[in-house]
């Protein structure tokens, strides 16, 4: 049995530099994934067949389907995949965005096709812009529309918590989300700019800002966030922001015992969170 890792990530920076002439936005973006973790086992077989274990999982709306279509071709190959799910669902960690990714990697292994990294990145971009980035993994520079990747020196070693406000999942959530971008939110990208600075010192010492425009914006797309966020910070975050494009909240500390602290009182009120080291 061939296993494959499908990390979550989480956006230390997103901002927003304007809109392009195709219609979409132009972001500058600092992206980490996390050791929260998908795990997806690839068996040959006679035909597709797929096994998830979370209830409300769907082959045939997640990117996996479009995954397999993209690299099957007209050659009728088969796979049996188990995927262990630890990402939450429609939560902005990049969940099924990772899981594509990985499909990518264990059918070219399993079918032998023998596409390179740069192969299989371009395939990712055909099917959604965070999934080119689960192919590198690690610390990364994400501009464009999210398809530009240039991976960074690794982010010191960290503690996330991540929290997942208790709401139902929102369709078509990121497009409502951009939707209600306006000029005023649009930076220069300069945040995201020093952090790379940072990141490439050898030496470092005061911390770069963390930010995401969505931090301003969610709030009016997913009721109760705002008070989401409070009651994260009443349980001892230092400061939140949004994950990505929500509505999981994180937090970072580099004491893993503050993380399980904070962790263990959101856990005390019923609420789900998930400590993850990058």
């Amino acid at each position: 049995m061939l296993t494959i890792v499908a990390p979550a990530k989480i956006n230390l920076t997103l901002e927003i530099l304007g809109k392009r002439p195709d219609g979409y936005h132009e972001i500058r973006s600092i992206v980490q994934t996390v050791n929260l973790n998908d795990k997806l086992h690839f068996k040959p077989g006679d035909r597709i067949e797929f096994e998830c274990d979370v209830p409300g999982w769907d082959y045939e709306k997640s990117l996996v389907s479009k995954t397999v279509s993209l690299l099957r071709g007209n050659a009728r190959k088969g796979a049996a995949v188990e995927i262990e799910k630890k990402i939450p669902l429609v939560a902005g960690l990049g969940g099924d965005s990772s899981d594509a990714a990985a499909v990518l990697r264990g059918l070219n292994i399993l079918w032998e096709l023998r596409l390179s990294l740069r192969e299989l990145a371009n395939l990712a971009l055909q099917l959604g812009s965070d999934v080119p980035l689960f192919i590198h993994g690690g610390t990364v520079l994400m501009e464009g529309r999210g398809g530009k990747l240039t991976p960074l020196p690794p982010m010191p070693h960290m503690t996330a918590v991540i929290f997942v406000p208790p709401m139902p999942g929102l369709e078509r959530k990121t497009e409502q989300l951009y939707s209600r971008v306006k000029p005023a939110d649009y930076t220069a990208g300069h945040l995201t700019d020093d952090f790379v600075q940072w990141l490439n010192k050898r030496e470092k010492s005061t911390s770069p800002v963390l930010f995401n425009v969505f931090d301003y914006i969610a709030p009016g797309v997913f009721p109760g966030l705002k008070e989401s966020r409070q009651r994260f910070l009443e349980a001892g975050a230092p400061e939140v922001h949004m994950a990505g494009s929500g509505p999981a909240l994180y937090t970072l500390t580099q004491d893993a015992a503050v993380a399980g602290r904070i962790c263990s009182s959101l856990g005390a009120q019923g609420l789900e969170s998930y400590q993850a080291d990058f």
